[in-house]
């Protein structure tokens, strides 16, 4: 399929929605001979952090010598950067390759009545990532849950080792309105004396992932059982943890920014250290090496430095804490916050969070049919109209934004990882904007 082709087919793809369960991506797979059987996998699910923890396993995999493939979501900019093996984009060519194949093969099963209703958006493109990792004979694969878990597409996989960075609200129409009825849902990825690594602190949560591992036979290695096992310090810019795993202590500095990256790099580590004693020897030194040298484009990300900018894809109450934290440790003032945000997201939460510290607040529009439109999101924002302006245009709205910060204030883009991309891809075509290094790049890897 060419690029164009692929766009309309994904495109009529979105138009099936969302629709949680694991029928129709066991019967594509199995058409396909099963391919996700070829190779190992981790399965990371959670509600927040499981993007930088993909980002930081897959680095240690690669830093040990092993060839790894990589599958998150969303995109930022472009579709192929879900699909990475050893810190390669997959190809257009190769992906409109295999996106023709699921095409054609759908068709035949629909035909037969072998599918009872068209794959989704979401379960299309795990199969690709599955198929694409088993013709790259990848050593093992490391997978991002899309929601949930108990049925999401990528739940197809025995892996060796399953991860649940956190949980928090989101996604509440699908998962239910409880911490513990999302928890449950999470721990739907633990399977039978499979090892779980879990960055649950404490909490009904944790209670939940607990007794779902008990279950089930799963040995259960909680990241922060112990007090104190994660220690920070800030001496200059960059914060430096100390992480006691057992008898291990891993002292590391990532270069992903923000105090919570010190968590999610735990959870990575404490991860490596299951595979490690369960599947291939990897090596301490390389683990380190792996949580520091990782890469994850869209969070806390600086593309700009006169005025700083900042891309965050902050989207539930809880990234928006992150990204406050972040703000009142980092952010020099004044604030100019570009956001938007998806129709179904508590947004009066996310504001609550955020706007206190804004100057001014640009609300944007985002070209997705979840998202909510500029005046939406101001007929809900009634106490912080004073501050707040609406802008459509996002290319309009970053050049308000950076006339407003001047040179040494701070534009922070965020409320979803769809407007994100959106800026980030705006950004690097803007002669106006002072690129930093590496802002065009939108790899995995450096």
């Amino acid at each position: 399929m060419t690029p164009s082709q692929c766009r309309a087919y994904l495109d009529e793809l979105q138009r099936f929605g969302i629709k949680l369960g694991l029928e129709n991506v066991r019967k594509l797979l199995v058409s396909f001979g099963n391919p996700h059987r070829t190779f190992p996998s981790v399965l990371v699910a959670g509600t927040n952090g499981k993007g930088s923890v993909c980002a930081m396993l897959a680095r240690i995999l690669a830093e040990n010598k092993l060839r790894a493939g990589l599958y998150t979501s969303p995109h930022l900019v472009r579709i192929e950067e879900r699909i990475v093996v050893g810190g390669r984009k997959i190809s257009p060519g190769e992906f409109g390759r295999l996106l023709g194949l699921i095409k054609s093969k759908t068709k035949g099963l629909l035909a037969r009545g072998i599918l009872e209703s068209h794959p989704t958006f979401f379960e299309v493109l795990t199969v690709l990532a599955l198929l694409y990792f088993a013709e790259k004979r990848v050593d093992i694969a490391v997978l991002e849950v899309g929601m949930g878990g108990r049925f999401d597409a990528t739940n197809i996989v025995i892996p060796l080792v399953s991860i649940i960075t956190t949980v928090s609200k989101d996604h509440q129409q699908y998962l239910g309105s409880k911490l513990a009825d999302i928890a449950f849902e999470k721990a739907g990825i633990i399977k039978p004396g499979i090892p779980v690594v879990c960055g649950v602190e404490k909490g009904e949560a944790l209670s939940v992932i607990k007794k779902r591992a008990r279950e089930l036979g799963a040995p259960f290695l909680g990241v922060f059982d112990e007090p104190g096992q994660l220690r920070s310090k800030k001496p200059k810019d960059r914060h430096i943890f100390r992480y006691r795993l057992g008898p291990e202590i891993y002292r590391f500095s990532p270069q992903l920014r923000g105090i919570h990256q010190g968590r999610n790099a735990a959870v990575a580590i404490a991860a490596a250290a299951v595979l490690s004693r369960s599947w291939k020897k990897l090596d301490k030194t390389m683990i380190i090496r792996g949580v520091e040298r990782a890469q994850w484009p869209g969070r806390l990300e600086i593309v700009s430095r006169s005025p700083r900018v900042i891309l965050d894809g902050a989207h539930n109450e809880a990234g928006a804490k992150t990204l406050l934290a972040y703000i009142q440790e980092a952010v020099r003032p004044p604030v100019v916050l570009v956001f938007g945000m998806m129709r179904d997201k508590d947004i009066e939460r996310m504001a609550d969070v955020l706007f206190p510290l804004a100057a001014e607040v640009i609300l944007t529009s985002i070209p997705n049919v979840r998202a909510a439109s500029p005046v939406e999101i101001w007929q809900r924002m009634r106490k912080f109209r004073s501050k707040i302006s609406l802008e459509p245009s996002l290319d309009r709205a970053l050049e308000i934004g950076r006339r407003k910060a001047g040179r040494r204030g701070s534009v922070i883009i965020t409320g979803s990882l769809f407007l994100v991309g959106e800026a980030k891809r705006a950004i690097s075509k803007g002669p106006a904007w002072s690129i930093c290094p590496k802002a065009r790049r939108l790899e995995i890897f450096p």
